[in-house]
């Protein structure tokens, strides 16, 4: 409940009709949440653990997209709502423990619950947020910044992340993210 009330203050009462709409799922490590060309029918909060999302780039080399650690939301949005196949997979790294909603039961949600819709909201605007970010990031960043703010995010990437999924991310080879890390280590 507390990571609802964390985006949209509310009642408690309110946050608990709100958590009512949401199962709890364990994946297991490897695990796959979506796959490139299925429609992403659930929204996950993750409780424990670790994923990433990626694609395929044209010489079908594995590009991370995004990783998702404790209260954040993993899915495809655009495949959630538009109900078209996904360009993305979503992977677990680690054993998860999710919190998921359907999307019927998103879409009953945001016609019943005024709160749910607000919340609904204000998460679709964070989410854009932060993809606004990383664009801007890769266009105006150098990987050690990059690096530095990807490890604020999540401090806990280095024991759940492979470094190449890392370099991935950064846009940099694996050559280029063990220098950044000497670098690092040293500061």
């Amino acid at each position: 409940m507390k990571v609802f009330q964390s985006v949209l203050p509310m009642s408690h009462a309110r946050a608990e009709q709100i958590a009512e709409k949401f199962n709890e799922k364990e994946i297991s490590r490897n695990e796959f949440l979506l796959k490139e060309g299925s429609v992403c029918r659930e929204s996950h909060i993750i409780r424990e653990g670790f994923t990433r999302s990626y694609i395929f780039d044209l010489e079908g080399n594995e590009v991370t997209t995004a990783f998702c650690s404790r209260h954040m939301f993993t899915s495809d949005l655009v495949s959630f709502f538009k109900r078209i196949p996904s360009k993305e997979n979503i992977q677990a790294l680690t054993d998860c423990k999710t919190w998921y909603i359907t999307y019927d039961d998103m879409q009953e949600s945001f016609h019943n619950i005024p709160e749910f819709r607000e919340f609904g909201r204000l998460n679709i605007i964070n989410q854009f947020g932060l993809l606004q970010q990383r664009m801007l990031s890769m266009l105006q960043q150098k990987a050690e910044q990059r690096y530095g703010d990807l490890l604020y995010a999540h401090p806990e990437i280095l024991r759940h992340a492979p470094l190449k999924y890392i370099a991935t991310y950064l846009g940099i080879t694996d050559t280029s993210l063990s220098r950044i890390r000497k670098e690092f280590l040293k500061k």
